[in-house]
């Protein structure tokens, strides 16, 4: 059995790039949700205008790695205590977010919450919303990490986001 969820941690390409690391994950798509406009694209997504937030789609095969987990390294590898922005990403297409897809995951998430909050001392601004329609990104956003390794982005702030995850969930490297 697989399951999925629907995560929001700034740039999609970096947290494509940590969860298609991560034992127990089957498959990583980015995408957007939570907005208003059908069929959205990254250009229309980037101005912000149509509610939709840049997220993973994340299925992952229970018996190995629980949605707990997914969680933790969801928090552990962007910041969830600043609003509508991961460092110089700017913009609600930026918020950090979870898509429940049942009513387990939401009190899952909830309890995840909690935990990250104490364990941070800062309010977590984690947005936890009820399951929307998913929209695959355009083809050229999907591994993107992978296949541009050494563009700017990728060096500057994915990498670093990598290293913290090795460091840290060494036990969870595919």
């Amino acid at each position: 059995m697989i399951e999925t969820a629907i995560l929001g941690g700034g740039c999609f390409w970096c947290t494509e790039a940590v969860f298609s690391r991560v034992r127990g994950v089957t498959a990583v798509v980015p995408g957007y949700c939570g907005g208003h406009v059908e069929h959205p694209d990254y250009y229309s997504v980037c101005t912000g205008t149509t509610g939709h937030i840049e997220v993973v789609k994340v299925d992952f095969a229970p018996e190995t790695i629980d949605y707990a987990t997914v969680l933790e390294i969801f928090f552990a590898t962007h910041d969830p205590t600043t609003l509508n922005r991961q460092g110089a990403d700017v913009g609600t297409q930026y918020a950090s977010v979870i898509f429940y897809q049942d009513e387990r995951q939401k009190a899952v998430a909830e309890q995840v919450m909690k935990q990250v909050q104490q364990h941070l001392g800062a309010p977590v601004v984690t947005d936890l919303r009820a399951p929307a329609t998913f929209w695959p990104a355009e083809v050229d956003h999907h591994d993107y990490y992978s296949r541009n390794p050494e563009q700017g982005y990728c060096v500057a702030v994915i990498e670093p986001k990598l290293a913290k995850f090795r460091q840290r969930y060494t036990e969870w490297l595919k």
